[in-house]
């Protein structure tokens, strides 16, 4: 199954992709809510799945397939590539930080660059959908809490991050967050663990992994959250970015008004977000 959420911006509804069309999900099942903590809590990805006929819809932009999460946990240097090419050690337990939901934004809409910081990155991540409440989870249970999964960048302004002493701020601002294009059940997906990950800037190659290089593995980093942090429905968990980023490279690339950023992980699908000066009309939904 692909969850999806179709519309305007602040005004998307819940929906499938199926075979590149979208299915709206309100045509059959008219009370079900937007894709927030509820939709999970009330079991309707049970529900939707029971579904034998709907109206698909002419296209329509796909804003992130999730809104309103409590929290966006974050791993950094989970690949030992990017930790190296970074002159960074190798973590010995997962590194968390956190992003904001302000953050969150589709699969095609602007990446705008903020007003306070400069050297805009790219980093290509997996991105883990809590489906259900979890606390003190083992690794061997963690999968039955996981919704689903989705493509995100991490977008990251590296001045602020940074100078800052730690990530907070530069991780956080407004559309550093596309998600989507839509958010993909397990079942869907049965080699999870081996899974491509690319980022083009402008059709150039910049970054190439696989989720089997992942320093800690999904249901690792389950286990290792909720051990003390309750994850709860609709929560994402965003796994690390493999090397290729802008910023460490000679000399550093970082992104500029028109450029193009394509992530895509094999099996969800990608994200094409064209980065945008922000301007003082603009308003953030």
């Amino acid at each position: 199954m692909q969850l999806i959420r179709f519309g305007e911006p602040g005004k998307e509804k819940p929906g499938l992709l199926k075979q590149g069309q979208i299915i709206d999900l309100r045509s059959v099942l008219p009370d079900i809510p937007d894709i927030n903590p509820t939709f999970f809590e009330e079991n309707w990805l049970e529900k939707i799945a029971q579904i034998t006929f709907a109206n698909f819809i002419p296209e329509a932009r796909l804003g992130p397939p999730v809104i309103c999460p409590s929290k966006i946990i974050c791993l950094g240097k989970n690949y030992a590539d990017h930790a190296a090419e970074g002159g960074f050690k190798v973590p010995a337990k997962p590194l968390l930080f956190c992003k904001t939901p302000n953050t969150l934004t589709g699969c095609r809409d602007p990446i705008f660059l903020p007003h306070s910081s400069s050297q805009v990155d790219w980093e290509v991540e997996l991105a883990v959908i809590m489906g259900k409440q979890a606390r003190s989870i083992s690794r061997q249970k963690a999968l039955e809490y996981v919704a689903g999964f989705c493509v995100m960048n991490d977008v990251s302004a590296r001045e602020a991050q940074f100078a800052d002493g730690q990530w907070f701020r530069g991780k956080s601002f407004d559309s550093f967050a596309p998600l989507g294009p839509a958010l993909v059940t397990l079942d869907e997906i049965p080699g999870y663990t081996n899974l491509k990950l690319t980022t083009r800037v402008n059709g150039h190659l910049m970054q190439t992994g696989r989720t089997s290089d992942l320093i800690f593995d999904i249901p690792a980093i389950i286990e290792y959250i909720s051990a003390d942090i309750t994850l709860m429905p609709g929560d994402i968990i965003s796994t690390g970015t493999p090397s290729g980023v802008g910023f460490f490279r000679d000399p550093p690339i970082t992104l500029k008004p028109g450029d193009v950023v394509e992530c895509r992980i094999e099996s969800i699908g990608r994200l094409v977000n064209q980065v945008l000066e922000k301007n003082k009309n603009h308003v953030e939904i």
